[in-house]
């Protein structure tokens, strides 16, 4: 077993055992990239305060999201095509986030279906909405959420039209991933990973069985994609979905305070200040840029949670000082499955809390739920 002491090592890790193209569209983000890397370089921009002599004895990172206890502030994020990073990866990262004590959400776009998931966990986890043209198909997932006791139902509201991302066009990435002379020979290179994901429950998207087509002349994953997802979503589709879930809804993909003061007049129970890692809008800005403006406008009456860039415990508590209830990683734990499944994604998921951990002590805090601006020293 390697010595993992930070999430850089589990993404090396990582990129050393699976397919380039699986690992490239976790990766990579959209166009030249510039809101991707900014996610990164205006978080770690942040500076903050040391703070000597307090009692720190006594520290807790457990919080609340969405009223529920959890061991820290932290939610698993949906993320497309887990369960080709490690076969059953959705059920496995469940699994591994129900016993660590936080969130997980699964992606409309998963390998494993929602049915897979509720299957392999005992308590309720989210599940990440996208609102295709087909609208009868979204009910139809709506109903197999509440079905399965989804406690929340995400919907993403960002990928209406889809973001150009180069690396998966020169990858070839399909589902099942489409076999080139250099997809070939890639895939050769990693036995291990293709050996673990040919055990997999699923190869394809299980949540679209009986809607994802067949074969046919579409090439890359981004190709079907853009043909699914349709661009007049507006706020009356939100409203239809709250009505037809009943439960509590979170509205991800919130960037601008106008859309915020829009997300909290609409009666969802959270929003989540992303830019979608970087993968949508290129040149958009940074979700922690973003995310001060919205938290002090519409904090009061919305749970605000924070996605984009978060590589550290550190990057956790500088997001909650800057108004954050709570926060979600992708990447992060998508490293880690991708280095050593589940076990990968609760490593993942102890690193970010002993980091969160010491940097409270170093910083004079004890209690995580007390974070605030003056954590940070001014610019």
């Amino acid at each position: 077993m390697p010595t993992v002491t930070c999430i850089d090592d589990l993404r090396r890790l990582s990129q050393k055992r699976i397919a380039k193209a699986i690992f490239d569209y976790v990766d990579r983000g959209s166009y030249a990239e510039a809101t991707l890397n900014a996610n990164r370089a205006d978080l770690e921009r942040l500076t903050l305060r040391q703070r000597v002599a307090v009692d720190v004895s006594q520290r807790s990172t457990r919080a609340t999201m969405l009223g529920a206890d959890v061991t820290m502030p932290v939610a698993l994020a949906p993320t497309g095509l887990t369960g080709l990073n490690w076969a059953d990866g959705e059920m496995l990262a469940a699994r591994a986030a129900e016993r660590f004590g936080v969130p997980f959400t699964l992606s409309t776009m998963s390998i494993c279906s929602i049915e897979d998931v509720a299957g392999a966990v005992a308590r309720p986890f989210w599940f990440q909405l996208y609102v295709m043209r087909d609208r009868g198909f979204a009910a139809s997932l709506i109903e197999r959420a509440k079905a399965a006791k989804c406690s929340a139902l995400c919907l993403t509201l960002d990928l209406q039209v889809q973001g150009q991302r180069h690396q998966d066009i020169k990858n070839g990435l399909s589902v099942p991933p489409r076999l080139t002379a250099r997809t070939l020979f890639d895939v050769l290179c990693k036995p291990s990973w293709t050996l673990n994901v040919l055990t997999g429950k699923r190869k394809s998207f299980g949540n679209l069985a009986g809607f994802l087509p067949e074969g046919g002349s579409l090439s890359t994953l981004s190709q079907w994609i853009a043909g699914q997802f349709d661009p007049t979503l507006s706020w009356k589709d939100v409203e239809w979905v709250k009505k037809l879930w009943g439960g509590k809804l979170i509205l991800k993909g919130i960037l601008d305070v106008e859309d915020a003061k829009l997300a909290a007049a609409s009666g969802a129970d959270a929003l989540v200040v992303s830019n979608h890692g970087g993968r949508q809008l290129d040149g958009a800005s940074s979700s922690i840029r973003a995310l001060p403006e919205i938290a002090e406008a519409v904090g009061d009456r919305i749970e605000v949670l924070f996605d984009g860039g978060i590589r550290s415990g550190q990057d956790v508590l500088k997001a909650l000082a800057l108004g954050a209830k709570g926060t979600m990683i992708g990447r992060a734990f998508l490293y880690g499955l991708g280095a050593m499944g589940e076990a990968g994604v609760t490593r993942a998921l102890e690193i970010i809390r002993a980091e969160l951990d010491v940097t409270m002590a170093l910083c004079g805090l004890s209690d995580v739920k007390r974070a605030s601006p003056a954590l940070l020293r001014a610019a």
